[in-house]
């Protein structure tokens, strides 16, 4: 028998992003600190009164961005969620409330489903509270959507530019909207091409999500480990930087007098030299083409892991756009000016949530319905990943893992303390949303409040279908999944109507069998292409796959349904 080959990354999975950040804290505390309570950072000058706070973020995986790139000059905060996970709306919330200076947040982070959800919802808490934002969401890959459809594209490298013209406009001191205006004009002017010669490998994994055959090569790659949209035979240097350059100049906005900002960045594992010599044709190309690439920066900027790869990104100037880009800034990853010295003391953050429940708890009956269903998806964390890894970013089933183990233990914690089932189901469902992220994290969190939200009185089966409904519809309502989108909406539906359908049986017949009619469904989305969220740009690849969410969806409630029928 073989032995398992030890994982290729340092951190563990489970603990990556609070200890890269704890480091990075500690390390660049002379310019960042970290927000209380939050995984996020603000630049150490943070908040000035009657300035602007741009605040970015998404998963980690991608440094510098974003952390890296908080500083005078540029971001005021940044929020960091797990491994290629958007970060929480509560995460979100924090960091933009600790940045906040009374003259308004503008929110900018790539268009990403878990993100858009995710920032939305702290956009609307802030609101709540008086705090005006704005929010611009960077498209600049080109290889993600058609041209005359910008918003289906994702924010890649361009990430950096929209960034730093939002950061030195803010500096300047102009107004919350000025800002966001600017911001946006720096997103439409700005394009991205990217190329991959190897995948990336999760913490704690001994191998990659994906890999690239040695005489081949990935066209159109994104930032979340996925591979490329087209795969052609392996390039040499002048191969590949002419692939880069005929994948942007016909897409190059007309705004500008060719004056160009152009940005040669790595992914993670590809060395400096290798991008030079890379940067030599591009410079050639761009300015045979009548463009002047007038600033260039070669280097890493926003990664994936340790991706072999590289991509080219450019910002059309123009009189108004090219000052901002040029101001200085100062940050860890990217500085045009000098640094304060100051002494930081030690940082270690404890999140409890990282914990697995142990024991039986006050065995409530949630705590013992959703144990049983952590047990569950435990069991199945490495097949979710599979799943998921065949068109998205293979962090479906770690990120089910980590909600639910937030989700038993705050609904245990409530229950201890005299909450009945719609409290702790409430709880729990906070908890879910805030230690998974993502998408599956803000949409499984509606799922678990929603009902909970419908179970105020006794529990029958048409009191529990009732409250089903009220959720099904939430999560419609903040996910825009329709059946037959290959989402997880395509278990739920199915769930919801045989819940309602057998109601007159009983709450655990009607929920064992409403459980049967979803593991049938899950199955059948193998069926389906995908036409939401991430999944969506590798549709093909993933026939013959069920879909990870309805998956882990079927799993959850028939292990409910099994330990409800097993104690009642």
């Amino acid at each position: 028998m073989t032995s398992p080959r030890p994982p290729r990354t340092l951190g563990r999975a489970e603990t990556f992003k609070r200890d890269w950040l704890d480091g990075f804290a500690g390390a660049y505390g002379r310019t960042v600190r970290k927000v209380p309570g939050a995984y996020g950072v603000l630049a150490r000058h943070a908040p000035e009164r009657g300035r602007v706070a741009v605040v970015i973020g998404g998963g980690c995986g991608h440094y510098p961005a974003f952390a890296g790139l908080v500083g005078r000059g540029l971001a005021t905060g940044a929020v960091v969620g797990d491994v290629f996970t958007s970060p929480s709306a509560e995460q979100v919330y924090r960091t933009a409330r600790e940045a906040d200076g009374g003259a308004g947040v503008l929110f900018s982070y790539g268009n990403y489903q878990g993100d858009v959800l995710h920032f939305g919802l702290a956009a609307r808490r802030l609101a709540a509270e008086g705090i005006d934002s704005r929010t611009v969401l960077v498209t600049d890959d080109v290889a993600s959507g058609p041209a005359d459809a910008p918003q289906r594209r994702r924010g890649v490298a361009g990430d950096f530019m929209v960034f730093k013209v939002a950061g030195a406009a803010a500096e300047r001191g102009d107004d919350l909207d000025t800002v966001a205006a600017l911001a946006g004009r720096a997103n439409d002017a700005t394009r991205t091409f990217g190329v991959a010669f190897d995948g990336c490998t999760l913490p704690g994994a001994s191998e990659p999500l994906f890999t690239v055959d040695e005489t081949t090569m990935e066209l159109g790659l994104g930032i979340h480990g996925e591979p490329g949209v087209r795969t052609v035979p392996r390039l040499d240097a002048v191969g590949v930087a002419d692939a880069l350059v005929d994948g942007l100049l016909p897409e190059l906005p007309s705004q500008g007098d060719g004056r160009l900002a152009v940005l040669l960045n790595g992914l993670g594992n590809t060395k400096y030299e290798d991008m030079f010599v890379l940067y030599k044709r591009v410079h050639e190309r761009l300015a045979g083409h009548g463009l002047n690439p007038l600033h260039t920066e070669v280097g890493e900027f926003v990664t994936s892991l340790d991706m072999a790869g590289v991509s080219l990104t450019v910002l059309a100037l123009d009189d108004e756009l090219a000052p901002l880009y040029a101001a200085p800034c100062d940050t860890p990853a990217y500085r045009s000016g000098g640094a304060t010295l100051a002494t930081v003391a030690p940082v270690s953050t404890v999140d409890d949530a990282l914990d697995r429940p142990e024991g039986p708890g006050t065995a409530g009956v949630v705590d013992r319905l959703l144990t049983a269903g952590l047990a569950r998806i435990e069991a199945n964390e490495h097949e979710l990943g599979r799943l998921d890894a065949v068109a998205a970013d293979g962090d479906h089933g770690l990120g089910m893992t980590r909600g639910m183990r937030a989700a038993v233990t705050a609904a245990r914690a409530a229950e201890a303390a005299g909450a009945g089932v719609s409290g702790a189901l409430l709880t729990a469902g906070t908890a879910f949303a805030d230690a998974a992220g993502g998408a599956s994290g803000a949409l499984y969190g509606v799922l678990l409040a929603e009902t909970g939200a419908g179970l105020d009185g006794d529990i029958t089966a048409t009191a529990v279908a009732d409250a089903v409904d009220r959720a099904a519809a939430a999560f419609v309502e903040l996910g825009g999944a329709e059946p037959g989108d290959k989402t997880m909406l395509d278990a739920i539906e199915p769930f919801r109507l045989a819940l309602r359908e057998h109601a007159g049986s009983g709450v655990v017949r009607a929920w064992r069998e409403a459980a049967a009619q979803a593991v049938r469904a899950a199955a059948d989305t193998a069926e389906l292409a995908p036409t939401k969220g991430r999944a969506a740009r590798l549709a093909q690849r993933s026939k013959g796959y069920a879909d990870p969410g309805a998956t882990s969806f079927a799993l959850l409630v028939s292990a409910i349904g099994d330990e409800w029928e097993r104690t009642n």
